[in-house]
């Protein structure tokens, strides 16, 4: 090439986004433009409680078919989107909304989480991803220090609790295996209690391991003394899941006698912080994680208690490297990969990812670590101002002194029909998000508080108003 043609090039008018691809999708500029508006105004403004599910058949009745030959065109599937699809989910991000564990993320992590989607980063490899990876690395390693564990400690983020439970336990069962030297005779086993999340119980069922059920105390907490009984009756236990925060009523589990019972047995100690795993970021309730610090692998989902989006998990282990042994993937296509630098798909049940980690990263890159402590503590003042609130409220009645950010009462005289009615209402109404659960066999109210924005005063009130009738109807 001569430099007069190289020079002409250079100076050339650069092509519109998308153009090598008009002539398949035509000219998308003015869609994307379209796409960000919706997604700025989304992120600006308060959510709707009154989003809620709705049937099959209205949905198509409303919709129509969106899947078509020749398809809708930007503006039509947009409208779409907007006025039928979006208001048919609930607002998982309202302060009302109480119920399962709600999610609180900062504008800062939704507005990123649009740019992330944009740059569509394959984050699996350091070598596609490496300037996101360092990015995530730098949010899991705050919750390192948090942990009490040495910087070497390390992992990835994944999908959410479930993978991450998966991916921890898998892990365990290579170390015991690699240990033992051989598979048992019979079945691997796992120890945890009732109380411990239903992705243990499937997470055990991909593994094909039994699940040993340890009794909790009077205070439904898993303690050493119990699991030192259960190992010594169970043979071939590869691991003991421990809940940081249970997700029905926020218990903590006895971390520091399990933990000297884990080392004593040489049984992986997994720490299940899904929900609960934020406190570890607030001085008011630190001690009560005591002996963490010891855990073999951990979780928590900064989708939940950490203001991020969805879907986010952190997976983190004391020891990466023994997570790599049960993890790394060979093939003959994977053999030019650099196996000395930091590859997430290594620590996983997962080869493709994308960077679900930098919404959260950069919630905290924006706001500051104090922040998030200050945000958190305010919800547990929340939910200690709420059950102090509902012992003056006559008809209610707290049933356990809440230990994180989750409070559990009931409504004497109420059977199960007036508490569904109840919640059911007030859904509709859009007044408050509250759903029936199980507590030691019988139904009661349960309030998850994740949420900074949540006022004590407005959820009292609402509770005090709407509980007064003795079928839970008006």
């Amino acid at each position: 090439m001569s430099m007069s043609s190289a020079t002409d090039s250079d100076t050339a008018a650069p092509r519109a986004v998308g153009a090598p691809a008009a002539s398949v999708w035509g000219d998308e500029t003015e869609l994307a433009a379209a796409a960000v508006a919706l997604a700025s105004r989304r992120i600006s403004k308060s959510s709707d409680p009154k989003t809620t599910a709705r049937p099959t058949s209205e949905l198509l009745a409303d919709a129509g078919q969106t899947v078509t030959p020749r398809g809708l065109g930007a503006a039509e599937a947009l409208r779409v989107f907007e006025d039928v699809i979006a208001p048919a989910t609930r607002a998982q991000d309202d302060p009302m909304n109480l119920a399962y564990i709600p999610a609180a993320p900062t504008r800062a992590a939704l507005a990123f989480d649009a740019v992330v989607s944009s740059y569509n980063i394959f984050a699996g490899t350091w070598e596609s991803g490496a300037g996101a990876i360092f990015a995530e690395n730098q949010a899991l390693a705050w919750l390192v220090q948090l942990l009490g564990w040495p910087e070497t400690a390390g992992g990835c983020f994944v999908a959410g609790g479930t993978t991450g439970n998966l991916s921890a336990l898998v892990a365990a069962r290579q170390f015991a295996r690699n240990q033992l030297g051989r598979h048992p005779v019979g079945q691997w086993r796992l120890a945890c209690t009732t109380q411990a999340h239903s992705s243990v119980q499937a997470a055990a069922a991909v593994l094909d391991a039994e699940v040993v059920i340890v009794p909790e105390n009077d205070q439904g907490q898993l303690t050493g003394e119990a699991l030192r009984s259960a190992l010594i009756n169970s043979h071939d236990v590869f691991a003991v899941v421990v809940s940081a925060g249970t997700t029905n009523a926020g218990i903590i589990d006895d971390l520091a006698g399990i933990a000297e019972v884990c080392e004593r047995f040489g049984v992986w100690m997994h720490v299940d912080g899904a929900y609960g795993g934020a406190a570890l970021a607030a001085p008011s309730v630190r001690p009560l994680f005591d002996g963490i610090e010891r855990a073999d692998s951990f979780i928590v989902d900064p989708h939940k208690w950490l203001f991020a989006t969805y879907d986010c998990c952190a997976l983190l282990y004391r020891q990466p490297e023994l997570a790599r042994a049960a993890h790394s993937q060979r093939a003959g296509y994977l053999d030019a990969i650099d196996r000395e630098v930091w590859n997430p798909w290594d620590y996983g049940v997962h080869l493709t990812r994308r960077a679900r980690g930098l919404p959260f990263w950069f919630s905290l890159a924006v706001h500051g670590t104090d922040r998030y402590t200050a945000a958190i503590e305010q919800t547990l003042a929340t939910t200690r101002d709420v059950a102090d609130g509902i012992r003056s409220i006559p008809q209610l009645r707290v049933l356990v002194e809440p230990t994180l950010s989750v409070v559990l009462f009931e409504r004497p005289g109420w059977d199960d029909a007036a508490y569904r009615r109840w919640s059911r209402r007030l859904a509709l109404e859009g007044q408050i998000l509250c759903i029936p659960t199980l507590w030691r066999c019988r139904t009661v109210l349960r309030l998850a508080f994740v949420n900074p924005a949540t006022e004590a005063d407005h959820v009292l009130h609402v509770l005090a108003e709407t509980t007064v009738d003795p079928t839970g109807s008006a």
